[in-house]
């Protein structure tokens, strides 16, 4: 016979934010964030742990703690509606869309029962029960002393720093017009809160729901419980022989459990002196009967050793049971869904059971606000300790609400996630600056990362200057259309430092730049300068740029500047009798001449086309041809450094980038070196952040510039696979300031990665305090932007030749025919 859910429903009413059932039982209910998975340490499982006890201890007898878990199959939705994005965005949104994860909410729910109230069996749930409410239950003393024990615990809670908690209101808890309640969507196990539609309840032949076949497996019986428990287990997947990964004891019924299925966690705290007494009278039984049976002597030792710990260490003895309800839509999945259950309590070394006959009262007990009514013989006697270690800890991946940051993936589905790395840190207290150092062999990943980053800032309006050695970035250059420097013999590198673009001035940071350049291109390294030269410099620079403004028919750059010094300022000089020992004019003109027209380097300092470099937004140099030249590669780092600290200081409320390759012969020069102290301890407070990439360890070793001013100031550190240093590591962990907790994310960076996405991990840490481990996945339209393979660089160009130069429609056209091939 059919019954109507409103006939039967446990709930008689919602108000004042709280359930009340028809039992008088009444229910406060919290929407929990927990800590995201794989990123707590040991000692911080081990916090969290003792903080869930110090709460549950603080609630009063009589009192019912469940939590319940919901993991719900999801799938990405693509923003397609947004006309802005880019042509990398938008293949990026194509490849995640419909990437499938497990969305998690989990709702602890702490449920007060009137005194008297008798517990619940399999035999007396309310489902064939209907009572009046307790007269106790009307009193608003009542009401009002359990809010308060509920907001202790919720104070607790949060200030161990691992959890919030949001109390749900009315509208939140019971069903409104327009979304579904938190009652009503557990009746009917419905996926959206949106949806409208009505399921029938139907337990005569198994579980179902609707549409929905569900299975129900519980750990109510001690025999079937795991010998040991603690706050963490080691994950051998990300384990390795140097380092142990630690996730929650109870994560593989959690987000490790791929179906959909809801996680209840019960914890019913009762009249500890009266189950103490209970137990004693136990104890006295199995004592006298001890003699007749051995399975009464051991009862009787296990019940005294209870009784022991009980009382010497002051525990408090409750009772618990805990169950994984999973569903699906065909029935021919019923079979996978209990292996997965099956095989995610056996990690647990824990037996599973599959419920039937009790299932119904179990399930009917998970209705929010109906805790009260669990039919206690489903439930077993532990202590508040050990309970604890079931509970789930963990939750997915989350994305940042910043504006700002990286697409980057969920380590174990591949969901997209928005990371913010600069400025939402700095906010948080968690970073002093934006400065980030980024380490990773050659093979790791390295600049797939990077690109994807600068991609990704230079596309939120970023200024992005890039010192590379290797050619890695000019794929993604030629895709935004920005400034591509580099040297070969038929195209060499040109720049102009005397040019003055609109806009900007010639200011006494210009005027010291070109003079660090002349002294430079004058001097040896082991030169000195004395002060009258520098002075005459001074002196020439002005009186030029004051020709410059009176006769506009002259071009500012080297070769009129040269021409200037020969024939005007030479007479300038003889004319404030200036001696050959305080200015060498003559020297200085025989010196320079080689950059003049004419000369061996005649082409570098006179560039008549990509001048305005403070407005353009991103531009490249390549050294890799003259990272050995011993004119030109002093000259040219001279200028890149003008050329930042140009934009660093000129650009008002606009974000700067310097990335800076594996240019270390500059760093190491002594005068590069300087500026790169100078960059990384001032950037920051022009809206900047400056980034170093390297390769090996040896070079930030070998370098006290490197080891002291960079990775001193750099808060976050990125690191790819370490693998190949695993067992030397600790060299790495000293010099960097990684914790123990760093160095087992670190290592188990792409040890367990999913063999059917093609994809590399990254580990970033956020000034010591954040750290987490995120897939670099990109779409193929990305990966051809990015790649520094030779052979697909020479076809991609190709491509994009046959489509007279557009690389976007030659990158488009290029992964289309490998889609069709692949």
């Amino acid at each position: 016979m059919e019954k109507e859910l409103d006939d039967v429903l446990p709930i008689m009413d919602v108000q004042h934010d709280c359930i009340l059932s028809k039992q008088g039982d009444l229910t406060v209910v919290f929407k929990a964030d927990l800590p995201e998975i794989f990123t707590m340490s040991d000692q911080e499982y081990e916090a969290f742990h003792q903080s869930w006890i110090k709460a549950i201890k603080i609630l009063p007898k009589f009192t019912v703690f469940h939590k319940q878990d919901w993991f719900l199959e999801s799938s990405y939705k693509a923003d397609f509606d947004n006309e802005d994005s880019s042509f990398l965005t938008r293949s990026s949104e194509r490849f995640f869309n419909e990437r499938a994860f497990l969305d998690h909410s989990c709702y602890i729910m702490i449920t007060k029962k009137p005194a008297g109230r008798k517990n619940s069996s399999s035999l007396f749930s309310n489902l064939i029960r209907n009572n009046l409410v307790p007269d106790e239950t009307l009193t608003m003393q009542f009401l009002q002393d359990f809010i308060d024990s509920t907001g202790q615990f919720k104070r607790i809670m949060e200030d161990s720093g691992f959890i919030r908690l949001r109390r749900l209101r009315n509208d939140e808890l019971k069903s409104q017009s327009r979304n579904t309640g938190l009652i009503e969507k557990y009746c009917f196990l419905s996926e959206n809160e949106n949806s409208y539609i009505y399921n029938d309840l139907k337990f005569s032949d198994g579980m179902q729901i609707g549409d929905k076949h569900s299975q129900l497996f519980t750990l109510g019986d001690a025999a079937d419980l795991p010998a040991l428990c603690g706050s963490r287990i080691n994950f051998d997947r990300y384990s390795t022989d140097k380092t142990k990964f630690s996730i929650g004891f109870a994560s593989t019924l959690g987000q490790l459990l791929s179906c959909n299925h809801i996680y209840n966690q019960y914890i019913f705290i009762e009249d500890a002196q009266k189950t103490i007494q209970k137990l004693e009278s136990k104890r006295l039984r199995l004592q006298s009967l001890s003699a007749y049976s051995r399975e009464n002597m051991i009862a009787r030792d296990a019940t005294n050793d209870f009784l022991n710990e009980a009382i010497a260490q002051q525990r408090l003895p409750v009772k618990a049971h805990f169950n994984v309800l999973a569903w699906t839509s065909e029935k021919e999945e019923l079979k996978d869904i209990k292996n997965k259950v099956s095989s995610a309590l056996a990690q647990m070394d824990a037996a599973a059971k599959q419920e039937t006959v009790g299932a119904p009262q179990i399930y009917w007990a998970g209705i929010p606000g109906n805790a009260a009514d669990f039919p206690m013989n489903d439930a077993f006697d532990t202590f508040t300790e050990q309970a604890v270690c079931f509970l789930n800890m963990e939750t997915g991946y989350r994305s940042s609400l910043s504006p700002c940051g990286i697409r980057l993936g969920d380590r174990l589905t591949g969901k997209p996630v928005h990371v913010d790395i600069s400025d939402e840190p700095v906010k948080m207290g968690i970073c002093t600056n934006r400065n980030k150092f980024v380490l990773g062999p050659s093979g790791s990943g390295k600049s797939f990362f990077t690109n994807h980053m600068v991609r990704s800032y230079y596309e939120q309006g970023t200024h992005i200057v890039l010192v590379d050695v290797g050619h890695s970035y000019k794929g993604l250059c030629d895709m935004v259309n920005g400034y591509y420097f580099t040297y070969d013999e038929k195209n060499p590198i040109r720049f102009n430092p005397f040019y003055i673009g609109e806009g900007d001035s010639l200011d006494t940071e210009k005027k010291e730049s070109i003079k660090t350049l002349l002294l430079a291109l004058w001097k040896k390294d082991d030169e000195t300068f004395n002060r009258s030269e520098y002075v005459a410099l001074s002196n020439a620079l002005q009186l030029y740029f004051e020709k410059l403004d009176k006769d506009e028919s002259i071009f500012p750059c080297f070769n009129t500047f040269y021409e200037f010094l020969k024939q005007e300022f030479v007479t300038v000089l003889q004319g404030d009798n200036v001696k050959d020992k305080d200015f060498d004019v003559n020297n200085f003109l025989y010196v320079l001449r080689p950059y003049y027209s004419g000369g061996e380097f005649d082409y570098l300092l006179n560039a008549t086309e990509n001048l305005d470099l403070l407005k353009e937004r991103f531009i490249v140099f390549e050294l890799d041809n003259i990272k050995d030249h011993p004119i030109l590669f002093p000259v040219v780092t001279i200028i890149i450094m003008e050329v930042f600290i140009s934009k660093m200081r000129k650009l008002k409320g606009i974000r700067k980038m310097i990335l800076i390759e594996e240019a270390w012969k500059a760093i190491t020069k002594e005068g590069m070196s300087e500026y790169i102290k100078y960059l990384f301890k001032t950037v920051r407070k022009f809206f900047g952040e400056a980034i170093v990439v390297t390769q090996e360890v040896e070079d930030i070793i070998s370098s006290p510039v490197v080891k002291q001013a960079i990775i001193n100031n750099s808060d976050c550190k990125i690191l790819l696979d370490q693998s190949k240093y695993q067992n030397k590591f600790d060299q790495i962990q000293e010099l960097l300031g990684l914790t123990d907790k760093e160095k087992a994310l670190v290592l188990s960076v792409n040890k367990a990665n999913d063999p059917s996405k093609k994809y590399k991990e990254v580990f970033i840490s956020l000034g010591g305090m954040l750290s987490k481990v995120y897939r670099t996945e990109v779409s193929l339209e990305e990966y051809l932007a990015y790649t520094t393979e030779e052979s697909e660089k020479v076809k991609m160009n190709a491509y994009a030749q046959k489509f007279g130069g557009d690389i976007k429609k030659g990158i488009a056209a290029m992964a289309q025919e490998l889609r069709r091939g692949t």
